[in-house]
């Protein structure tokens, strides 16, 4: 059976409105409405057989076309070396949130890989590509927010700007994750950044609204908003 045959073997209309609401940047008819789960296991399925034949091959009109490429990167077992240019190939297919961030959770291999991935992130901080940027955030938010790198973390993020809405919440989502996880080293960093206006206080709301975070401490991050 061909991939999107068996995609839309998999067809639920109820996530597929439902996807279609909360990706509101893609074009509805290119959402078959496959959940998560279903796609990471035929993801697995793939990988375990002709991965690199199936990436050579696959379409990518549909949102899940072009999702289960990115999750059949994931699965592969190979090396390192060898996984980071199916990843760049793969990068200038993004062009919406989900499909990076289910990418980016997806990439295990770095946290045995931290050095190698973080000097492939870099230009990918920098680029004047949106889901370059989200992409690299998200990257960083998963893999990166430890001892050994939440300060490289903290001023990587500091250091990218850009106006797009995506990249924006995901910088915020990506600050709060950092407080979450080590509060002692984000603290500082809190006090002294250079995020806008936006961005900041978005990141403090996520913050906020962490089951992690005891009502007093929620009390002093709401009194830090900028006006």
């Amino acid at each position: 059976m061909l991939v999107r045959d068996q995609l839309f073997a998999l067809q639920d209309r109820g996530y597929q409105k439902f996807s279609s609401a909360l990706i509101p940047t893609i074009d509805a008819n290119t959402i078959i409405g496959v959940r998560i789960p279903l796609l990471r296991k035929l993801a697995k399925e793939i990988a375990k057989e002709q991965p690199l034949q199936f990436l050579q091959t696959a379409e990518s009109v549909y949102f899940e076309e072009i999702l289960l490429q990115g999750l059949v990167i994931g699965s592969i077992k190979q090396a390192p070396q060898e996984k980071l240019p199916l990843i760049a190939q793969f990068i200038p297919k993004i062009d919406n949130w989900s499909v990076c961030d289910s990418f980016c959770s997806g990439l295990k291999f770095t946290k045995t890989n931290q050095a190698l991935v973080w000097d492939f992130l870099q230009p990918y901080c920098q680029s004047t590509n949106a889901y370059d940027v989200r992409f690299a955030v998200v990257t960083l938010l998963n893999y990166y927010v430890d001892e050994q790198y939440i300060q490289k973390t903290l001023q990587l993020l500091d250091d990218i700007s850009h106006e797009d809405y995506y990249v924006k919440m995901a910088l915020a989502w990506a600050v709060s994750i950092c407080y979450i996880k080590m509060p002692k080293q984000t603290m500082p960093y809190l006090k002294n950044n250079h995020l806008d206006l936006f961005t900041y206080n978005k990141a403090l709301q996520k913050i906020t609204e962490s089951l992690r975070i005891d009502a007093d401490t929620k009390q002093i991050i709401r009194a830090m908003r900028r006006k």
